[in-house]
C-alpha cells in the first residue's frame, strides 16, 4: 500500500526543494530591504579606509625593515621536524574551507523540506549564517588571486636569496604568488564572519587565525608582510559581504548609527 504514496512523497519533497533553494539563493541578489542609510555607508568607508591605512603601514614597515630578517630565522623548507605545522597549515587552506562551508550550505537545503516546520526558521536562519561565511571567504580568495597575479610578488628565497623586494609584477606563475597569502586571507576571512555571528567565539577564532598565518611563514611560504596583507584583504572582503547580507537582512541588520548587529 505504500507504494502509490512513494512518488507523491518524492515529488512534494522536490517541490519543497525548489522553492528552498529559490528562496534561499533569491534573497541574495533581491534589492536591499533597507533604504539606503548614509551612516551605514559612512560607517563602511570609514572602517575601510582606516583598515587600509593601518594594513598598507604595517606592511610597508615590515617589508622594509623585519621581511628578510625573518625568512633567515625560518628552518630551512622541507625540515622533516615541521611536519606537524604542515598539518596545522592544511585547516587554513582555501580549497577546503570553501568546500566544506558549500557543503554546509548544500546540505541545509536539502535537509530544509524535512525539517518540521515548527522550528524550520531556525534552520534556515543557521543556513543564512553558512552562506554568509561561504561568500565572505570566496569574495576574499577571489580577490586575493587577482592581486597575486597583477602584485606578482617572489616567495621567500626565490632567486637564491633573502629579498622582499623581488617583484615581477603578471608573472603569473605559483613562485610569484607570494603577496597576499592566501591561507591568511582564508583564515582571517572566516574567523572574522564567525565572530561576526557568534562575538563568543571572537578570541578562539583569532587565534585560529594567527596561528595559520604564522604557520605560514615558518613554512617559509610567505614574508611577514604578504599575511598581514591577506589578514587586511579578508578582513575588508568578510566587511564588505557582512554590509551586503545586512542591507537585505539577512542575518544582520543596519543599526541608525550604521552598525551592523546580528539578527
Amino acid at each position: 500500500m505504500s507504494a502509490p504514496d512513494t512518488p507523491s512523497l518524492s515529488s512534494g519533497y522536490l517541490a519543497q526543494l525548489a522553492l528552498v533553494g529559490k528562496f534561499s539563493f533569491g534573497r541574495l541578489v533581491r534589492r536591499p530591504q533597507t533604504a539606503p542609510d548614509a551612516a551605514g555607508r559612512q560607517r563602511l568607508r570609514r572602517e575601510l579606509l582606516l583598515l587600509g591605512a593601518i594594513g598598507l603601514s604595517v606592511v610597508l614597515m615590515l617589508m622594509f625593515t623585519f621581511d628578510a630578517y625573518e625568512i633567515g630565522l625560518m628552518p630551512a623548507r622541507g625540515t622533516p621536524s615541521l611536519w606537524p605545522v604542515r598539518i596545522i597549515t592544511e585547516f587554513g587552506q582555501d580549497e577546503y574551507v570553501l568546500g566544506l562551508l558549500a557543503v554546509g550550505v548544500v546540505a541545509t537545503i536539502l535537509i530544509a523540506p524535512l525539517w518540521p516546520e515548527a522550528s524550520r526558521s531556525r534552520l534556515l536562519n543557521f543556513a543564512t549564517h553558512v552562506q554568509f561565511f561561504f561568500f565572505a571567504v570566496l569574495l576574499s580568495v577571489l580577490s586575493a588571486q587577482v592581486l597575486k597575479y597583477i602584485i606578482g610578488r617572489g616567495r621567500p628565497f626565490v632567486g637564491g636569496k633573502a629579498n622582499a623586494f623581488n617583484f615581477e609584477p603578471f608573472n603569473g606563475t605559483p613562485a610569484y604568488f607570494s603577496m597576499p597569502s592566501a591561507h591568511a586571507v582564508t583564515a582571517f576571512a572566516l574567523a572574522f564572519a564567525i565572530a561576526a555571528v557568534w562575538s563568543r567565539l571572537r578570541i578562539p577564532m583569532f587565534i585560529y587565525a594567527v596561528v595559520i598565518a604564522l604557520s605560514r611563514l615558518v613554512l617559509l611560504a610567505h614574508h611577514p608582510s604578504d599575511v598581514v596583507a591577506g589578514a587586511m584583504v579578508g578582513l575588508a572582503c568578510a566587511m564588505l559581504v557582512r554590509h551586503w547580507f545586512a542591507a537585505r537582512r539577512l542575518g544582520f541588520r543596519l543599526g541608525k548609527d550604521g552598525q551592523i548587529v546580528p539578527r
